[in-house]
C-alpha cells in the first residue's frame, strides 16, 4: 500500500489552492491533512496549524470544513494558542452575519430558509443581493446563515479544554453572538453553557439538614456543566466514613461517578439517584437544572448547603459535555467553630 504524503506536503497542497484561488483544489487537499494528522508528531502537527491559520480567514463557505479539521488537530498539536483566537473571531463573525441575514431577510421576505437547506443557497443568494446590499455582503451573510454551526462546533469542542477556557478571548462577545442564534442551530446553545463553566472554583460545604452534622468543608471545583453534575460529585466527595470526617448516607455508584466524571457510558441503565437538597446562601434552591455559576456568593464564596431531600429525584446523564474533565476536590475540613459560624449566617430554607 502506497503511503499517504505526509502532512506538510498536505498543507502545501492546500496552501497553493489558496493562493491559485482554487476552491475545489481547497476543498480537495482537506480530507488528505486529516488523514495525516494521526500519523505526525505533535511539533509537525503544531507547525501545520500554523501554517493553516491564515486560511480560516477565507470566507465562510469555503474554510468550515477546514475550521472543523483544525480543531480537532489542536488535540495532536502542542499550543491551542496558535488558532483558537482566530476560530473565536470567525464563529463569533459567523453567529452575528447569520443574525443580521435572519433580521434583513425576514424584513425583506419572510422567515429564511432552513440551514440546512443547502440546495437553496444558489436561490437565497439570488433573492437576497440587492435589497440594500452590494453584492459581496450579500455573499457573506448567506454563506454565514448556511454554515455558522460549523464555525461554531470547533469553539464548543475545544473550550471543553480547562486550558482552551483559561486563555479563551472575546468570551462577551461569543456571548452576545450566541443569543439571536441560539434557537436556529445546534450548537450555540452548548456553547453557552461552556461559557458559564467555573475553573478553580472555591466552594463552602455546609451540612445543616442531611445528615445534621453541623460540618462544612471547603471544596473547589471546575470543568462542571451542570448541578446534576456537581450533585453527583460532591455526594462522591463528601458521603463516607464518619470516622474520617465525612458525612453518613448512601454514596454514588461507581457508574454514577463515571458518568459524572470521566467514564464513556454517560447515561447508565437506571440512571442517576440525588442524595440531598442543595440550598444556597440565602435559602434558596439549588435546581440541578442551573449551573455552578448560578450559585450566589457570601462573602465572597459561593456557598452550597445540604439539605435533606424532599423528594427522591433522578436523572438519565450524567454530563452534559463528555470530554470536560471535571474536578471536585475537597480542600479542608472546616473547624467546627468556623462551620457553626457560617450556618448562623445562611438562611432557612424557601422555595
Amino acid at each position: 500500500m502506497t503511503a499517504s504524503p505526509p502532512l506538510h506536503s498536505q498543507v502545501d497542497a492546500l496552501l497553493a489552492a489558496m493562493d491559485q484561488r482554487d476552491p475545489d483544489g481547497f476543498s480537495d487537499a482537506v480530507p488528505g491533512i486529516g488523514q495525516a494528522v494521526p500519523n505526525s508528531t505533535p511539533d509537525e502537527v503544531q507547525a501545520a496549524l500554523v501554517r493553516l491559520e491564515p486560511a480560516l480567514n477565507l470566507p465562510f463557505g469555503i474554510a468550515g470544513d477546514l475550521a472543523r479539521l483544525v480543531g480537532g488537530m489542536v488535540e495532536y498539536g502542542t499550543d491551542p494558542a496558535a488558532v483558537v483566537p482566530t476560530l473565536v473571531e470567525r464563529a463569533a463573525e459567523a453567529m452575528e452575519s447569520a443574525a443580521r441575514f435572519a433580521e434583513r431577510y425576514g424584513a425583506a421576505f419572510g422567515d429564511p430558509p432552513s440551514p440546512d437547506a443547502h440546495d437553496q443557497i444558489g436561490a437565497t443568494l439570488e433573492r437576497f443581493t440587492g435589497h440594500g446590499l452590494d453584492e459581496r455582503e450579500a455573499e457573506l451573510l448567506v454563506q454565514a446563515w448556511f454554515c455558522a454551526d460549523h464555525w461554531v462546533q470547533p469553539v464548543l469542542y475545544l473550550c471543553q479544554r480547562a486550558d482552551v477556557r483559561a486563555m479563551l478571548p472575546q468570551r462577551a462577545r461569543l456571548t452576545a453572538a450566541i443569543e439571536p442564534v441560539r434557537e436556529v442551530y445546534g450548537t450555540p446553545h452548548w456553547l453557552a453553557g461552556l461559557l458559564r463553566v467555573l475553573d478553580d472554583e472555591p466552594l463552602v460545604v455546609l451540612d445543616r439538614g442531611f445528615a445534621g452534622t453541623g460540618r462544612g468543608y471547603r471544596v473547589t471545583i471546575g470543568g462542571i456543566g451542570d448541578n446534576f453534575q456537581l450533585h453527583t460529585l460532591l455526594a462522591a466527595a463528601l458521603i463516607g466514613d464518619p470516622a474520617r470526617g465525612l458525612l453518613p448516607g448512601r454514596p454514588p455508584t461507581a457508574v454514577e461517578v463515571a458518568a459524572a466524571g470521566t467514564g464513556d457510558d454517560l447515561q447508565p441503565t437506571g440512571g442517576l439517584s440525588g442524595n440531598w437538597n442543595l440550598v444556597d446562601a440565602y435559602g434558596a434552591w439549588i435546581w440541578n437544572e442551573g449551573c455552578p455559576a448560578d450559585i450566589p456568593h457570601l462573602d465572597g464564596v459561593r456557598v452550597v448547603v445540604l439539605d435533606p431531600e424532599p423528594y427522591q429525584r433522578t436523572w438519565n446523564t450524567g454530563r452534559q459535555y463528555p470530554l470536560m474533565t471535571p474536578l471536585c476536590r475537597v480542600d479542608d475540613p472546616l473547624p467546627p467553630a468556623e462551620a457553626a459560624d457560617w450556618l448562623r449566617r445562611i438562611k432557612p430554607p424557601t422555595r
